[in-house]
C-alpha cells in the first residue's frame, strides 16, 4: 500500500484523520468532506445584510397586513337588495360581465356637515349622482350611463334593512328619492325595475370622496368655455383648461347652475367630463402599476365608501380595479338616460320614448355603445329580458281592460286608423293614439304587468317577439310603427330597435369643454 507523499517542509508527520472524517470518507452515498478542518467565523457583513433582508421582509409583510387592515376597516357596507328577489346567480367579480350603480350622496352628516343641516337630506340622504357602470366579460370596454336626479320613475315597494319598515311602491317620483327612505338597495331595485337589468354591485361616495379622491392624484383637468362663476356651489374658474382639486373638484362635479342651460343635463356632462379626465390622469401617471400612489388612492376612496356585501372585501375590490387597468380609453362610453321634460312637471324630467327602451334593450344584450354594429363580448348577459309570453296557468285579462296605443312613426298618416282598426277587432277597446317622430323599426313597448297583452298585440300585428321591450315610462301596451311598417307587416331588416343616434355623449379619450351656462358667466 503506497501511502501519500507528506509535503511538509519540516519533515514532520501528517496529523491523524480523525474517526469522523474517516467514516465520512468511506461513505460512497455522501463522498469525501471538503472541509473537515475548524468552523470559519460568518463575516460580519454577511450577518448585517441577512439581517436587513429579514428586517425587511418582516417590514413589507407587516405594511401589507397593516394596510389590508386598514383598506378593510374603511369600508362601510350594506345591502344590495331592499326585498327584490334576484333571479341570476352570483357573478364571477374577475370574469364575468359586471354592472356597479355608482351613487353620490347628498349626506350631510360627519364630515359632510359643512355642507348643510342633516335636514337637507332626510333619512339615507338623496342619491344626487346616480350612474349604472357596465364591464364587459372581455374587459375592453365599459359603459357609464347617467340618470338625471329630477328624472321621475317608479319606485317598487321596498324594505328598510335597519328597521324592516316596508315602504309603500310609488308613481311618478324623483329617481334620486329612491334611496331617502329605505336605503341604498332600494335605488338598486329601482334602477333594475327601470331597466330590465340585475345590478351585481353598488358603491356609495359622499361630498368628501371627491374631494380626497382629486387631491390623491394631484388635481384633475378640466375645460369650460367661458369663465364661470356659480355663487351656490362657488364653483370659480376661468376660460379655458385648469386643474381642480379638494372643494373646487367637488364644486365642479356638484354644480347645478354653471353648465349648459343650467339644469341637470349640463350637470351631468360635466360629471361625465370631470371622471373622464380622472381616467385619463390615472392612465396616464402610471397610477395603476404604482403600489404606492394606489394605496393612496385606495385609502381615499375606501374612508368615504359604501359598498354592498359581495363586494365589501379589499381583495375583491382589487380584482375589479384590476379588470380596468389596461381598458382602452376609447372604449369607456358615457351615456345620458334619454329624456324629455316631464308632462306633469316641466322642471322635471321622463323617459323619452322609444330612445331610452332602445338604450335599455342594447344593454340587456351588451351591445358595445361605442359601436353598435360590433358582436357582444360573449353571448347576451343572462341578465337580458326574456322574451314575454302569456303564461298558459295565468288567467286570462280582460281585453276590455287593457289601454293600449298606437304611436305612428311610420311617415304614413293613415297607418295609424288602420293599426288602431285592427287592434279594436281583435277585442281591445281601450285603444288610443300618439303623436311620434318618426323611427326606422316597429317595436310593442309594454308596462308593469303587461308583458302577456304585449305579446297577444305584438302576435296579432306579425311583430317579432325580439321587438316586444319593456318600458318604465309606458301605460299599458304601446305600438310604436317605424318606417318598416308603413304597410304590410314589420319587415325583416329592422330585427330589433335600433340604438339611438349620438346616444354616447363622450369616451374618457375625449377632452370636451363644457359650455358655461350664459347667465354665470363671468367678464
Amino acid at each position: 500500500m503506497v501511502r501519500p507523499r507528506d509535503n511538509r517542509a519540516d519533515g514532520s508527520a501528517p496529523p491523524a484523520r480523525s474517526t469522523a472524517a474517516a467514516r465520512h470518507t468511506a461513505d460512497p452515498a455522501v463522498g469525501p468532506a471538503r472541509h473537515l478542518g475548524s468552523a470559519r467565523r460568518t463575516p460580519t457583513w454577511l450577518k448585517v445584510f441577512t439581517g436587513v433582508v429579514a428586517v425587511l421582509l418582516v417590514g413589507v409583510i407587516a405594511f401589507g397586513a397593516y394596510w389590508a387592515i386598514r383598506l378593510q376597516g374603511n369600508l362601510t357596507k350594506a345591502p344590495l337588495s331592499a326585498g327584490s328577489t334576484k333571479t341570476e346567480g352570483a357573478v364571477n367579480d374577475s370574469t364575468d360581465r359586471m354592472q356597479i350603480l355608482i351613487l353620490g350622496s347628498d349626506t350631510r352628516d360627519g364630515k359632510n356637515s359643512q355642507y348643510g343641516t342633516s335636514d337637507d337630506a332626510t333619512g339615507y340622504g338623496h342619491s344626487d349622482v346616480m350612474m349604472l357602470m357596465d364591464i364587459s366579460a372581455d374587459n375592453k370596454r365599459v359603459n357609464v350611463v347617467s340618470f338625471p336626479r329630477d328624472l321621475l320613475v317608479d319606485i317598487p315597494k321596498c324594505k328598510d334593512p335597519k328597521t324592516n319598515k316596508e315602504y309603500p311602491a310609488q308613481t311618478g317620483v324623483m329617481i334620486n328619492s329612491a334611496m331617502s327612505e329605505a336605503g341604498i338597495g332600494c335605488a338598486v331595485d329601482t334602477v333594475n325595475k327601470l331597466t330590465g337589468l340585475e345590478i351585481d354591485h353598488f358603491m356609495m361616495a359622499d361630498f368628501n370622496a371627491v374631494k380626497e379622491l382629486s387631491n390623491a392624484v394631484g388635481g384633475v383637468s378640466v375645460c369650460v368655455s367661458d369663465a364661470v362663476y356659480d355663487p351656490d356651489s362657488k364653483l370659480r374658474l376661468p376660460k379655458g383648461t385648469s386643474t381642480v382639486q379638494g372643494e373646487q373638484a367637488l364644486s365642479f362635479v356638484r354644480t347645478r347652475h354653471a353648465f349648459g342651460d343650467g339644469g341637470d343635463l349640463g350637470r351631468i356632462k360635466a360629471q361625465q367630463g370631470f371622471l373622464s379626465a380622472l381616467t385619463r390622469k390615472i392612465k396616464d401617471d402610471g397610477t395603476l402599476t404604482n403600489p404606492a400612489r394606489m394605496l393612496g388612492i385606495a385609502d381615499a376612496i375606501t374612508k368615504n365608501l359604501t359598498i354592498d356585501d359581495g363586494l365589501a372585501s379589499v381583495p375583491t375590490l382589487l380584482t375589479v380595479g384590476n379588470r380596468l387597468k389596461n381598458i382602452d380609453v376609447g372604449k369607456v362610453a358615457f351615456v345620458a338616460t334619454p329624456t324629455v321634460p316631464a308632462e306633469a312637471d316641466i322642471n322635471r324630467l321622463q323617459l323619452a320614448e322609444p330612445a331610452a327602451s332602445q338604450l335599455f334593450a342594447a344593454m340587456r344584450n351588451d351591445v358595445d355603445l361605442t359601436d353598435p354594429t360590433a358582436k357582444p363580448s360573449t353571448s347576451p348577459s343572462a341578465s337580458a329580458t326574456p322574451t314575454p309570453t302569456p303564461s298558459p296557468t295565468a288567467p286570462a285579462y280582460d281585453k276590455t281592460l287593457q289601454p293600449v296605443t298606437v304611436a305612428n312613426g311610420s311617415g304614413v298618416p293613415a297607418r295609424t286608423q288602420e293599426i288602431m282598426q285592427a287592434i279594436k277587432g281583435a277585442g281591445f277597446t281601450q285603444v288610443g293614439q300618439l303623436t311620434a317622430p318618426p323611427v326606422a323599426a316597429t317595436a310593442v313597448y309594454y308596462g308593469a304587468d303587461s308583458a302577456d297583452v304585449a305579446a297577444d298585440v305584438a302576435a296579432l300585428l306579425g311583430v317579432a317577439p325580439d321587438r316586444v321591450l319593456p318600458a318604465a315610462g309606458v301605460t299599458g301596451v304601446q305600438v310604436y310603427l317605424g318606417s318598416d311598417f308603413a304597410n304590410g307587416t314589420p319587415t325583416a331588416a329592422a330585427a330589433a330597435p335600433q340604438l339611438p343616434k349620438d346616444i354616447v355623449n363622450q369616451t374618457a379619450g375625449d377632452t370636451v369643454c363644457q359650455q358655461a351656462n350664459p347667465e354665470l358667466i363671468t367678464r
